[in-house]
């Protein structure tokens, strides 16, 4: 039977970051509307927290029952590891995908915008069929573009809607910004991955574009924030402060660029999340006293 901090280790707490990030900037683009609510804010970093950890325990438990998490390099798989029983863990997934569920209906619910359950519908199905399923489309090479959609696009541009009633240009710049830098972090992991992916049939998107078409890639993604940071800065300045995340990836790019495999990629997921999650927190502060 699994322990308590295996179970954590499983619902992998790297990957919060990419949860909390969507969240935080979106709060910082709703503040810039003068449409804050904290708890609307509170319901909807809940639904986006309880959706990471059930797509990361739905993931366990399909990899672990397919065998593709046999030879992991990575953090423990509870399946794969045989740590955990496939029932449990499924039943894990589906308890924070429902908890998610719930969150979101009630979020959709005192806001009063309905048709944002097409959307909550369309993120939890996105979240168990990335690895569920006959055909997950995370085998297909499709698992990049989900993240930016569901943590980047759909995670901030819908705390923004839910407390507004509308978006906004810095809203969409920083939902394409946090995209990206999650969209960064599943590229950094599935680089590390390519190996073993490939022995298990598992199509990535790493491993259609090869170890030196995902480093580009990598580094592509994480310069786009960046990028979005200064033409953002030119109606917002004070979003310039942003920049001083960057050094944040500098030890990333240099694992990345240098070639680093296996273990030694670890650090740059992580890296890019405390990026990902320091360039929210700024440019939603930024975005704040801009108001002020």
């Amino acid at each position: 039977m699994a322990t308590v901090s295996e179970w954590i280790e499983g619902a992998r707490p790297r990957t919060l970051p990419n949860a909390i990030a969507p969240v935080v900037a979106g709060v910082g683009a709703a503040i810039a509307l003068d449409a804050f609510s904290w708890w609307r804010s509170a319901l909807a970093l809940l639904v986006s927290l309880s959706l990471i950890i059930g797509v990361n325990f739905a993931n366990d438990y399909s990899d672990g029952v397919r065998g593709t998490d046999e030879h992991r390099v990575g953090p423990l798989r509870l399946v794969g590891s045989g740590t955990a029983a496939p029932k449990v863990v499924l039943t894990a997934a589906l308890a924070f995908l429902g908890l998610a569920g719930v969150l979101g209906l009630v979020l959709v619910a005192v806001s009063g915008y309905w048709w944002l359950l097409a959307m909550g519908g369309l993120c939890i199905l996105g979240a168990w069929f990335y690895t569920g399923g006959s055909k997950p489309y995370g085998y297909y090479g499709f698992g990049e573009l989900a993240v930016f959609v569901f943590f980047g696009l759909a995670g901030v541009l819908g705390t923004v809607y839910v407390q507004a009633g509308k978006v906004s240009w810095a809203g969409l710049a920083c939902a394409v910004a946090v995209g990206s830098f999650s969209m960064a972090v599943l590229t950094a992991n599935n680089l590390r991955d390519i190996p073993t992916d490939v022995e298990s049939g598992k199509r990535t998107l790493a491993t259609r574009l090869g170890d030196r078409g995902t480093r580009r890639m990598y580094v592509t993604l994480v310069s786009v924030p960046y990028l979005l940071t200064v033409v953002l800065g030119i109606w917002h300045p004070l979003v310039l402060i942003t920049l001083i995340t960057a050094p944040l990836l500098l030890k990333s790019l240099r694992a990345v660029g240098s070639g680093q495999q296996g273990r030694a990629l670890i650090p740059a997921l992580r890296d890019t999340g405390l990026a990902m999650l320091g360039w929210a927190v700024l440019s939603a502060v930024a975005l704040a006293f801009q108001v002020v």
